[in-house]
């Protein structure tokens, strides 16, 4: 790592080809950072998708990603992987170098865990939905979860739909959650960001929205400031020493 600043650096992934999606991230947390933390935008360059909404994106988009971290992670302090799921990337990122790296959906359970006793999600698609629940229990966060609420949009949607539009549907699976239990909820995609107020109004102050890119940077850069590194003695040993002796020179 290569800081000269004296600040924590925060290498915001979004594994999408989308930058508009980064941006609102990146503004997102900004205001929320603390005086020796930075954050930094990363797009995923093409062929990754636009937006992840399934296996066969979260595969490709792993790859792009990849391949364009490599060259420049020693510039980074941490890693937070911008979308919500249990994606490839994170593991990727924590096997090749030791630098904290946690996803935004990992981030946000933690968060809910630590402020509530039952949380509830907010997520894009009946397929993402799905796919959450499996990731919740892979956690081991499936017996605090109150349940899994679907807005059936697509991941664009959050910007190419009204924004009236996409709050009233978002909002009425936010009510239906606390209804079933949930104190604290979680917005399910990166997408929902800018979100997080008109939700909170309509839940009210007893309950809590968690948005996992501010959960995210936070949980990093705690990490970084105690130390923390990613432990390779196990699972998360590098695999560049086999690529090295079987002589492979690509990734």
């Amino acid at each position: 790592m290569a800081s000269t600043s004296g600040k924590i650096r925060v290498l915001v992934v979004n594994p999408n080809a989308s930058k508009f999606m980064t941006d609102k991230c990146i503004d997102m947390v900004k205001p929320t950072l603390a005086p020796d933390v930075e954050v930094i935008g990363f797009t995923s360059p093409e062929p990754a998708p636009t937006a992840v909404e399934g296996n066969f994106d979260g595969v490709m988009s792993a790859a792009a990603a990849m391949r364009a971290l490599i060259p420049i992670a020693h510039e980074y302090d941490a890693f937070l992987v911008a979308c919500y799921s249990d994606h490839a990337l994170i593991r990727m990122l924590r096997e090749e170098f030791d630098q904290p790296s946690i996803g935004i959906m990992e981030a946000s359970l933690f968060a809910a865990r630590t402020l509530g006793n039952r949380f509830g999600l907010i997520a894009t698609s009946k397929r993402s939905k799905a796919m959450h629940e499996d990731s919740i229990r892979h956690y081991g966060f499936d017996g605090f979860c109150s349940g899994v609420g679907s807005c059936n949009l697509g991941v664009l949607d959050f910007d190419l739909k009204s924004e009236e539009e996409v709050l009233s549907i978002m909002c009425g699976v936010a009510k239906d959650l606390v209804a079933q239990g949930a104190d604290c909820l979680t917005l399910g995609c990166a997408g929902m960001t800018k979100l997080k107020k008109a939700v909170e109004d309509a839940v009210g102050e007893d309950v809590q929205v968690i948005d996992g890119v501010l959960a995210g940077v936070q949980h990093l850069s705690g990490l970084v400031r105690m130390g923390g590194r990613t432990a390779k003695s196990g699972m998360y040993a590098s695999s560049s020493k086999g690529r090295k002796n079987r002589g492979q020179s690509y990734y």
